[in-house]
Parts: structure tokens; C-alpha cells; sequence
């Protein structure tokens, strides 16, 4: 059974005081492929709002670049998690993150929605796809950790208790999520995004997966059709089962920096603040 060599260090550190350290040991160490598995799915998640899909599709990004948006948003994140938000990369990919939004108009909810979801969909997956559960530590870490990204973001009104912040996420997905043109020509973007990293996998097979990681809820506001209860049970079975296996694995040594690769858009390297898309 696979010891994790970090959890002791998580249990005797502060939440509040060491968030930064507890979050960079979970995104780089212990569950690096939860982490970008997760944050995929919830920037996916907040398409779904009509505002955020509409404004999404007017830039065009997603029906043209949609490699290179991901890229954008990845590494952005990824510096801010991996190095700390206030660390000489994590300050630049801020202020980087906040040049992009300040060409738009969005209002102070959406971003408030969609903060919430970097904090919660991580710890869903986690407790439906984690090698071990998260403790208390780290759950609250992540929410210290995107509560001070946010007011960085000069985002207002962002609960202080993580139980207020998680309800208004449950009840803002359930007051707007619905089928629009807009967020269904975002989302199908998405999904075809997601297809096109597995070229070898039939498109209907692929499909069919990512709808089976997908609630109702999500499904029909984008117009997805849903999936059989089988199909449900079997990718969800296959990452319990890669769970399992990582179990028997010795814990990692090294830490994962998705900020050091080379992303299918950038190979010959970027600079953060190049990231973006181009001003209109």
C-alpha cells in the first residue's frame, strides 16, 4: 500500500497560514493528473452559464484556437498553483490573467462562479477518483488558496466560510445552467478539443466517455445526449482502477510542473505575458 510521504507534513501545517505549501505539495506531488483532470472539467462546467458561453463564443477562440486557449489558461493556472500566486511567476501570470479579463465586460457573480468551481470540482473528483481522500488540510488550503487569487482579482463578496462558498456554487449552477447556442457550440468545442489528444480512440467511444464524467445537469445544458448507466459504471470503474494502481506506487519524487513542459501550442517555449488571446 503506497504511503504518501507528504501527508504528515500536510496534517502539521496551517490551512490558513500555509496554503500555498499545502496546495503546491498536492498539485505537483500527490495528485498532479486529479489536478488538470479536475480544473478541466470546471472551467468545462462554467460554458454552461449563457453569459460566460456567450462571451466565450464571441472570441472566437474556442471555434478557432481552442488548443491554444486551453494552453493559455493551463499555464496561467499552472503558475499560480505550482509556484505560488505570489511568487515573481505566479504575480506575472495575475496580472496576466487580469489584463485578458479586463478587455471584457463580466460581471462579479460569474467570476465568483467560476472561482468556486476551481475550489470544489478538485475536491469532488478527489472523493470519486483520488488514490487516497483528501484531509481537512488540503481542502481548506485549495479554498484559502482561490480566495486570495479572487480578491487579487479584485472579485467582490467571495464568502470567508468554504460551507457559504460551496452553496452559493450548488445554487448558482442550479439558477443558470440551461441550453443556449452560444454554450453548446462552446461545450461541443470542448469535447472535440478533448477528442483530438486520443486520435486512435473511436470518436463515438470517446464521446461516450466524457458524457459518463458528466452529470444531468451539465449534459442538458449543453445538449449533450447522455450516456448509458453501463458506460457510466465502466469509465468510472477505470479510474477507480488507475487509483488503485497508483496505491502500489512509490510516491513521486520529483514534482510535476505542467509550467516546465511543452504544450502542443507553445513548443519552442512562451512567455506569460504573451499568453492570450490577441487584443481585438
Amino acid at each position: 500500500m503506497r504511503r504518501s510521504v507528504y501527508l504528515d507534513e500536510i496534517r502539521r501545517l496551517d490551512p490558513d497560514r500555509d496554503h500555498k505549501r499545502i496546495v503546491h505539495l498536492d498539485v505537483c506531488y500527490e495528485f498532479p493528473f486529479d489536478t488538470t483532470r479536475s480544473l478541466e472539467f470546471a472551467l468545462f462546467r462554467t460554458y454552461a452559464v449563457p453569459s460566460i458561453g456567450a462571451l466565450l463564443d464571441s472570441t472566437g477562440e474556442f471555434g478557432n484556437r481552442p488548443q491554444k486557449r486551453y494552453d493559455d489558461t493551463d499555464l496561467i493556472i499552472s503558475a499560480m498553483l505550482e509556484h505560488g500566486y505570489d511568487s515573481e511567476l505566479g504575480r506575472s501570470a495575475l496580472k496576466r490573467m487580469n489584463q485578458i479579463h479586463g478587455r471584457f465586460q463580466i460581471s462579479n457573480d460569474d467570476f465568483k462562479y467560476v472561482l468556486s468551481t476551481l475550489v470544489f470540482e478538485p475536491i469532488r473528483w478527489n472523493a470519486r477518483f483520488g488514490w487516497r481522500k483528501m484531509v481537512e488540510q488540503e481542502r481548506l488550503a485549495l479554498f484559502n488558496t482561490w480566495r486570495e487569487i479572487g480578491r487579487r482579482m479584485a472579485i467582490k463578496d467571495i464568502p470567508a466560510q468554504y460551507a457559504e462558498f460551496e452553496r452559493f456554487n450548488v445554487e448558482y449552477e442550479r439558477e443558470q445552467f440551461r441550453l443556449t447556442e452560444a454554450s453548446a457550440r462552446v461545450g461541443a468545442a470542448t469535447r472535440d478539443l478533448f477528442l483530438s489528444w486520443f486520435p486512435f480512440v473511436p470518436r463515438r467511444i470517446g464521446e461516450q466517455s466524457i458524457y459518463a464524467l458528466i452529470d444531468e445537469r451539465l449534459l442538458d445544458a449543453f445538449g449533450f445526449p447522455h450516456p448509458s448507466p453501463l458506460m457510466r459504471r465502466l469509465v468510472e470503474s477505470g479510474l477507480r482502477a488507475r487509483s488503485r494502481a497508483l496505491r502500489l506506487l512509490p510516491p513521486r519524487r520529483k514534482p510535476r510542473l505542467r509550467t516546465e513542459m511543452r504544450p502542443r501550442s507553445y513548443r519552442d517555449g512562451y512567455r506569460i505575458e504573451e499568453l492570450g488571446p490577441a487584443p481585438h
